[in-house]
């Protein structure tokens, strides 16, 4: 079942995202996670098995479009429908709000790409530039 990550599954969403190998060292995880919690049109939902949280995804959108971050699973989760799970509840929940989704996948990870090819993701014809606003 996917739930909206609750606050006290905070640390355990980080040490996944770490264990994923999501998190760089010009990124603060745990302040990405607090500002999507705390945002109005964001959220991050959680896959939760027992006592384990198996996988996450950060959703939010802008308005016009809406973006996923941090799909992450656990290892010993990973090839039983989990990650699909989870970008069709973030699917859903951003239907409510925009028409598009995107989302961004690092050159160097061809799996995560098939991953995302698979479920229907095409790359754009677009070129993505960023400048950091925190001055590191």
């Amino acid at each position: 079942m996917i739930v909206p990550l609750p606050r006290e599954r905070c640390a355990d969403a980080v040490a996944l995202w770490h264990a994923a190998g999501l998190t760089r060292p010009w990124n603060d995880p745990d302040a990405d996670l607090r500002r999507a919690l705390d945002g109005p049109s964001s959220t991050v939902l959680a896959t939760i098995s027992g006592e384990h949280l198996v996988g996450t995804v950060m959703v939010g959108h802008d308005g016009h479009r809406g973006w996923l971050y941090y799909l992450a699973v656990a290892d010993d989760h990973r090839r039983r429908g989990v990650g699909r799970a989870l970008v069709g509840a973030a699917e859903e929940w951003l239907a409510a709000h925009v028409p598009k989704v995107q989302l961004m996948v690092r050159d160097d990870n061809a799996a995560a790409a098939g991953f995302y090819e698979r479920l229907g993701y095409a790359r754009q014809d677009t070129v993505v530039l960023g400048r950091r606003l925190d001055g590191r």
